[in-house]
């Protein structure tokens, strides 16, 4: 028994920690109430949340508030200043539970919940990375969030052959912005990323959209664009899924849209995604973009796409790195998450 004992304190020593310290500090304020004011109990309260597993926060909680009830009873005076204290007290009391109600369908506690957080921000932005390129080509790429975190619907996956001949990149916008797209992106970029280099590029796009339809999203939708580059002779494949036409942006200043567009992901069973072929010559670029770059409030897609591609050609002459920040601070902060690829044949 001593030894169960032992391993129970060594498993939840905080638990055993704040327990004691609520109960140190509830004696205090009994013993001596002018000197040890009733809110000191908060800072045992608030270090739970960080601290404590939901199945434990919620039974501390009531501990706590019956620490507090105790030591009520033993104060000298019962002044309006100690009512505000114990309503305070009280309310974040309630707070705290009703937080440790709703962790209670992940399991983890604040810190590890900030922390496993982190980690889907941290795997989303590692699938993101560009690969290194062969000679003769040059990229520049950018993720921003309409609302500063580090959380973002818009994400890219890459794959690149070892032999340095092919480059397949997609770019995928789900619907929503901070962390619930965040989430939605980490599942679809975790499936997309196991499918980029394990696929044929025809049926990546196919395979994706019916990836969605199995995960029976109740809400929300997903846009996307597939770039097949053959990085040899500069031949490209672009797919589409309800997604903003790709660019290409000509030596001599032309701007061309790649229009074809299949349905939006995850709607329609078994839809047809059929390419759009291109050649890119040295000097030529794609650019790929989510229609947070093109659309705020009531601007026309195509007025908004035709302001990009001014921005483009405007920054181009200055050089890839940087390109899309340039863009960005030029187009102004936007309502939605915004990414952009520019691919350059150099």
């Amino acid at each position: 028994m001593l030894r169960d004992a032992r391993r129970y304190l060594v498993a939840h020593r905080a638990l055993v920690a704040l327990v004691v310290s609520t109960v140190v500090v509830g004696c205090l304020i009994a013993l001596w109430p002018d000197n040890f004011p009733l809110n000191i109990l908060t800072v045992p309260m608030v270090a739970s949340t960080l601290f404590l597993r939901p199945r434990h926060l919620a039974g501390y909680i009531v501990f706590a508030m019956a620490v507090m009830g105790l030591a009520l009873t033993q104060q000298s005076s019962y002044t309006p200043r100690l009512w505000a204290s114990v309503a305070v007290y009280t309310t974040i009391g309630l707070l705290v539970l009703v937080t440790s109600l709703r962790r209670v369908r992940l399991g983890l506690g604040g810190a590890e919940g900030e922390a496993m957080l982190l980690d889907l921000r941290d795997r989303i932005q590692a699938q993101g990375r560009l690969p290194e390129l062969p000679e003769g080509w040059a990229a520049d790429r950018m993720v921003r969030t309409a609302d500063g975190t580090a959380f973002s619907g818009d994400f890219f996956c890459f794959s690149a052959t070892d032999a340095g001949d092919r480059l397949d990149v997609v770019l995928v916008d789900v619907s929503g912005k901070g962390v619930k797209a965040g989430t939605r992106a980490l599942q679809l970029s975790s499936a997309l990323n196991g499918l980029v280099a394990a696929v044929p590029p025809a049926e990546l796009v196919p395979a994706a959209n019916e990836f969605l339809l199995r995960q029976g999203w109740t809400e929300g939708f997903a846009t996307a664009v597939h770039l097949s580059v053959d990085l040899r002779t500069g031949d490209v494949e672009v797919f589409t899924a309800g997604h903003p036409p790709a660019l290409v942006i000509r030596r001599c200043g032309e701007v061309q849209r790649v229009d074809l567009s299949g349905p939006l992901l995850g709607v329609v069973p078994g839809a047809d995604y059929p390419p759009a072929r291109l050649h890119l010559d040295v000097d030529d670029a794609v650019v790929l973009y989510t229609d947070g770059l093109v659309e705020d409030g009531g601007t026309d897609i195509d007025d908004g796409i035709a302001l990009l591609s001014e921005h483009l050609l405007r920054h181009a002459p200055a050089g890839l790195v940087g390109l899309g920040d340039r863009v960005v601070a030029d187009l102004g902060p936007g309502a939605d998450d915004c990414a952009l690829l520019v691919l350059r044949r150099t």
